[in-house]
């Protein structure tokens, strides 16, 4: 099977990526959460460690680009072209509200004429290849029809779809119907959106054979869940605290101690499903400081291993 991990800002940075490679491995491509190019066109220091080839040595990446300007875009795809870069990814799906506000990510979606404009001029002089990942629609499903013409008039390497319109958030379940309306398209395709348990991947791929995956939410829920769907090997507690040891050292190396404890308590925030009734430990987490966590992860990485590792929903309901 050829899975991806989603790029999810604040979470699968450099040190979750190369960790995640070394550790458990299965995933073909990793996404550089999306940057967004400035009018100085200059990079930030957090996006040029982001995209640093020494920070992702080894490991197979693809940057992904934010913006609805397309010589911002252009500019942006040359200097990742000099940094050895062979594809550079367009993120049209974010839905966040300071994303769509400004028209870009999903809120491009709105205004499918200033799309095609859009399209027309990176297409057009772009120096790398371009891979672009999508939402439905921004209000309805009954927008992806013309979306979906809409991209087939460019070469896009591959169109990655989360079938979800951007008003839906990541709330209910997923279109199947839209995705299976854009196979025979002509245009590569990979899902995402859902897939939280191997289950779910081997139902996608029992009614799409073959059709590549990029999964976010349950990998960092079970990050073995690669290697299982390719070897069947399940997820060991010693691979848990191997998982949080190193991603601590990585942050440890790399950040302020604020920082490392935010970044850590979302990590086990999505872990928190790999564990049997992992409420009283996970509010322990929530509630620690820089001196407490440590504890408080012990409590967590110490409970029965729940039968099915994944996704809590639960969790991400507040």
């Amino acid at each position: 099977m050829d899975i991806r991990l989603a790029p999810m800002e604040g979470v699968t940075d450099a040190v979750c990526r190369r960790v995640h490679h070394r550790l458990f491995g299965g995933v073909t491509r990793y996404y550089i959460p999306f940057i967004t190019p400035s009018i100085h066109r200059v990079f930030t220091t957090r996006d040029l460690r982001a995209i640093d080839p020494k920070q992702n040595e080894g490991v197979p990446v693809i940057p992904q680009l934010l913006t609805r300007d397309p010589e911002l875009f252009l500019w942006a795809a040359q200097e990742l072209q000099q940094l050895g870069y062979d594809e550079v990814n367009l993120n049209i799906g974010c839905p966040s509200g300071t994303v769509t506000g400004k028209g870009r990510g999903a809120g491009m979606l709105r205004d499918p004429d200033a799309l095609r404009a859009f399209l027309d001029a990176i297409f057009a002089a772009s120096p790398l290849p371009i891979s672009v990942k999508t939402r439905i629609g921004f209000e309805s499903p009954d927008e992806w029809p013309a979306l979906l013409d809409l991209f087939r008039q460019y070469p896009v390497r591959e169109l990655t779809i989360h079938p979800r319109t951007r008003s839906e958030f990541y709330k209910g379940g997923v279109h199947m119907d839209c995705f299976d309306a854009a196979a025979g398209c002509g245009l590569p395709l990979v899902f995402n959106g859902n897939l939280f348990t191997r289950e779910d991947c081997e139902a996608l791929q029992a009614r799409h054979p073959g059709v590549p995956m990029m999964i976010g939410r349950g990998l960092l829920a079970n990050p073995a869940l690669a290697r299982e769907l390719h070897s069947g090997a399940p997820l060991t507690r010693s691979e848990l605290h191997a998982w949080h040891d190193a991603l601590l050292e990585g942050y440890s190396r790399e950040y302020p101690a604020s920082t490392v404890h935010s970044r850590m308590r979302e990590h086990m925030k999505y872990l928190s499903g790999c564990f049997e009734n992992p409420d009283k430990a996970l509010k322990a987490i929530r509630k620690s400081n820089l001196h407490t966590y440590p504890a408080a992860a012990a409590q967590l990485l110490e409970l029965p291993l729940a039968a099915r590792p994944g996704y809590r929903t639960e969790t991400f309901s507040e």
